[in-house]
């Protein structure tokens, strides 16, 4: 009885101590049976103190390298908790079986989430987090396939903790924060959290869509806190809609401009200027009783939230500032959205919350997301009304709204105009879907109508058309009586000539009428596509193949993949459509339909910069792969012959395989790592468009048997240092690649040069460029190029390169990053040396000679 009785309250301690706990309880209760009765009474005491011991004891926020949480209860998940258990790290469970992997408030019932990672991508049940001394955290699917990794600083990994301040922080040997949670926020700031200059908040798309939505908060480089929109799915920003005015003045030199964000403890927000000063946006407030976050939510408005501790039960988020004030008239785009979607109309409620909906005559697009666009709900624009053979004024009636306008989307303003015929004018005009009368004045408006709200200053009128009828018949052409009758002529004209004919001429029509049926059906099964993958690839015979190529006879290239030939392959009646038939070498030994799923990954890509599949050939050892064929050969060709390439040309043949390269690691169905980024695998179009060929391929060849003899994967002068590491490979090889070939476009000449063609000191490009940019002689690094007039670019263009190469794959950017750099999007620093070791220390000079270009 005593046993039982005192063994009750592990129900309610922690899953990982129950077997510890129980051990304890049941030896001190063997020892208690040994003793008097009064001992007794004093273990049964202790007893009852030991879960409550138990629960002081659980944690100290504290994770080993090696733990991992996985993702596999529906109504609850794994976590790694802070020493209060005020926060949890691990996987939330959200709907539909899926999971998110981010930081949420432990205590209060809607375990509102104040950090998730994967860019908010949910995953699957069954999904693990592993904390691993090189890579940190890494999030894998249930197949093991890595989603996200952070992204560490330097060194190696000691531990991570979990902090009651909401951080969570991975350790190094010095107990140095190698990355931490903190520094890359999502939608929300917790108190002590700062942002500095160039940081981001960015808004999710919907309450229960974490993925980034179109709203920003950023404290830019001049010193200004601003809240902007972009346009999806870019990042290119909008002005700003709400300003902190913390930046340097021009006319008054002692305004000191704003270096970072403050959210401290006490629940104050404001902007630290460089001289100490502040620019307070929030005062002191909330006090230690409450729960503090400050969220750029999905509507746009970054507000400062502050839920109760005491009674974890109850309570709710109230709001205690927000900016801005009203964000219906504070937030108008040039080009692009408002707070609401196209055609929408936004209204601002009593809580100061913006709420959106469509006008008469219109409806949700996604009756699911209240803030998206609004669609017509009847057919509308010129060639509509001309179909319709009526006049404007039957068409539609008139819906009037007051206060309300669209403010940018006008195309004719008339002035001195009356609202009577602001009103008729936008009528007769079937191009005008709304008119605005104010003061005088008619603004003609045209759909898409944007950045529509409610404005109780303006004193207008909206005249917006809607159709009487929504139906669509009124768009069939009219009848036509003489055509009618004409038609009925014919049909008499042809029931004489059938029925006056004998029988014999009959059944004459009817057999050739059944032979040119069978002659047809014949026809369309000859012209049957042939059997495909998932993706309409075609499916060849290897004889059509050694045909199409006239037996494998000329020559395009070579490479570690195979050999690249030539064919023409007859593509309906008789028109040749050139291709190239890559041959593969050392394929995998895989079953049939292992290597059609790996064909259908590839198939499965279309991008503007990248090589096209046509089709493939599975038969016996044969395995081939059909491209299209482009004509203007490799940017291996083209940057390295005699005559240099217009530098405009090399700018955009880089920015397409930036491009190419970002679509294959974050934008396809499944990532794709090429492994061997070099100038031969880059081919040109006829419109010199670069496009990237051979990828998705590393996966076709054997571990053992590339061309290099080795494990090692590429070519020399682009190969990532961590192949010759024991480091994991990730997409970030393919940046060191890029990083390289981004150098040769610059400069247009090989990333390896023997010393007969180049002095000593140039024979590396990466430690000649790392070198003329050291000594500010990028001149001389493009050998004095007349054609490339803007220096500043230039300039910026090596510096991504020397990002790219840096020999730490955790300090090189992702392709995404790498975009936005070259596009001007975000700012480039200064870069720190990619080889800060000396390469003889790091890889063996045999290894060096052991893999061919």
């Amino acid at each position: 009885n005593i046993t039982t009785q005192h063994l009750l309250p592990l129900r309610k301690t922690k899953p990982r101590l129950l077997s510890r706990t129980i051990i304890i309880k049941i030896l001190v209760v063997s020892l208690a049976m040994a003793f008097s009765p009064g001992t007794l009474v004093v273990f049964s005491l202790f007893l009852l103190l030991l879960p409550l011991l138990s629960v002081f004891a659980q944690t100290n926020g504290s994770v080993p390298v090696g733990a991992s949480l996985s993702a596999l209860h529906l109504n609850s998940s794994s976590s790694w908790l802070s020493p209060s258990g005020d926060f949890a790290f691990g996987f939330r469970h959200l709907q539909n079986d899926l999971f998110l992997l981010s930081i949420w408030f432990n205590k209060i019932p809607d375990k509102t989430i104040v950090w998730h990672a994967n860019e908010g991508r949910p995953v699957t049940r069954g999904s693990r987090v592993n904390l691993t001394a090189n890579g940190g955290l890494i999030l894998t699917d249930p197949q093991g396939q890595e989603l996200w990794r952070s992204d560490l600083i330097s060194g190696v990994v000691v531990s991570g903790n979990m902090s009651d301040d909401g951080n969570f922080a991975l350790q190094g040997s010095n107990s140095d924060r190698l990355w931490q949670s903190f520094e890359i926020p999502t939608d929300t700031m917790l108190p002590t959290q700062t942002m500095v200059r160039g940081g981001v908040l960015y808004s999710r798309q919907s309450a229960t869509n974490y993925s980034k939505g179109r709203f920003r908060l950023s404290l830019g480089q001049d010193g200004n806190l601003e809240l902007y929109t972009v346009n999806l799915p870019t990042d290119n920003p909008n002005s700003y809609y709400y300003q902190s005015d913390t930046a340097a003045s021009d006319s008054n030199s002692s305004v000191s401009p704003g270096s970072r964000l403050v959210f401290n403890q006490s629940g104050a927000i404001y902007v630290l200027r460089e001289n100490g000063d502040r620019k307070v946006l929030k005062e002191q407030g909330g006090g230690e009783d409450n729960y503090l976050r400050a969220t750029l939510d999905y509507d746009g408005i970054f507000t400062l939230y502050s839920h109760p501790k005491a009674g974890n039960s109850g309570g709710t988020w109230t709001t205690l500032w927000s900016v801005p004030g009203d964000i219906c008239q504070d937030l108008l785009v040039d080009s692009g959205l408002g707070i609401c979607g196209y055609n929408s109309i936004c209204t601002l409620k009593e809580d100061r919350r913006p709420t959106c909906h469509c006008p008469t005559g219109y409806s949700l697009l996604d009756p699911s997301d209240i803030y998206g666009d609004c669609k017509p709900d009847f057919p509308q624009g010129c060639a509509e009304d001309q179909l319709s053979n009526s006049i404007s004024e039957d068409l539609y009636k008139v819906e009037v709204l007051i206060n309300t306008d669209w403010p940018l989307s006008d195309y004719t303003m008339l002035k001195p105009f009356t609202a009577e015929k602001c009103n008729q004018t936008c009528l007769q005009d079937c191009m005008c879907a709304v008119a605005i009368f104010r003061d005088g004045t008619c603004w003609k408006k045209k759909i898409p109508l944007a950045n529509g709200r409610v404005d109780t200053s303006l004193n207008s009128q909206a005249f917006i058309k809607v159709r009487k009828d929504n139906s669509t018949d009124h768009l069939v052409p009219p009848n036509n009586p003489q055509k009618k009758e004409k038609d009925n002529d014919n049909l008499i004209v042809i029931g004489s000539v059938l029925f006056g004919s004998s029988v014999f001429i009959n059944f004459v029509l009817l057999a050739a009428i059944f032979v040119g049926f069978f002659f047809i059906y014949r026809r369309k099964l000859k012209t049957t596509p042939r059997k495909t993958v998932q993706v309409n690839l075609s499916c060849f015979t290897y004889k059509e193949l050694e045909e199409a190529t006239n037996g494998f006879e000329e020559e395009l290239g070579r490479g570690a993949f195979g050999i690249v030939y030539k064919g023409f392959l007859q593509i309906g009646s008789g028109i040749g459509l050139a291709v190239a038939v890559k041959k593969l070498n050392y394929v995998v030994e895989d079953t049939e339909r292992e290597f059609k799923n790996e064909v259908n990954i590839i198939g499965q890509t279309h991008h503007k910069n990248l090589v096209r599949l046509l089709g493939y050939c599975d038969e016996g050892q044969h395995r081939l792969l059909v491209y299209e064929y482009l004509s203007n050969g490799t940017l291996a060709k083209y940057l390295f012959g005699e005559i240099k390439p217009a530098w405009n040309q090399r700018v955009e043949i880089a920015y397409g395989v930036a491009r190419g390269l970002l679509y294959l690691h974050e934008e396809c169905s499944s990532q794709i790592i090429h492994c061997d980024i070099k100038p031969q695998n880059i081919l040109l179009d006829e419109k010199n468009m670069a496009r990237i060929s051979d990828f998705g391929l590393s996966k076709l060849l054997k571990m053992d048997q590339s061309h290099t003899h080795t494990a090692i994967r590429g070519t020399k002068g682009y190969v990532a240092p961590e192949w010759f590491r024991n480091m994991p490979i990730t997409a970030k090889v393919d940046v060191y690649g890029f990083g390289v070939v981004l150098l040769e476009i610059i400069c247009c000449r090989k990333s390896v040069e023997s010393e007969n063609q180049s002095g000593e000191e140039k024979g590396i490009l990466t430690d000649w460029a790392y070198d003329c940019y050291q000594e500010g002689a990028l001149d001389m690094l493009v050998n004095c190029d007349e054609h490339i007039e803007n220096k500043k670019k230039l300039k910026a263009f090596v510096m991504v390169a020397l990002w790219c190469i840096q020999e730490n794959p955790n300090l090189r950017p992702t392709m995404k990053k790498v975009v936005q750099m070259l596009e001007g999007v975000v700012e480039v620093l200064d870069p720190p040396c990619p080889f800060p070791y000396s390469i003889s220390t790091t890889i063996p000079s045999q290894k060096i000679q052991s893999y061919e270009v």
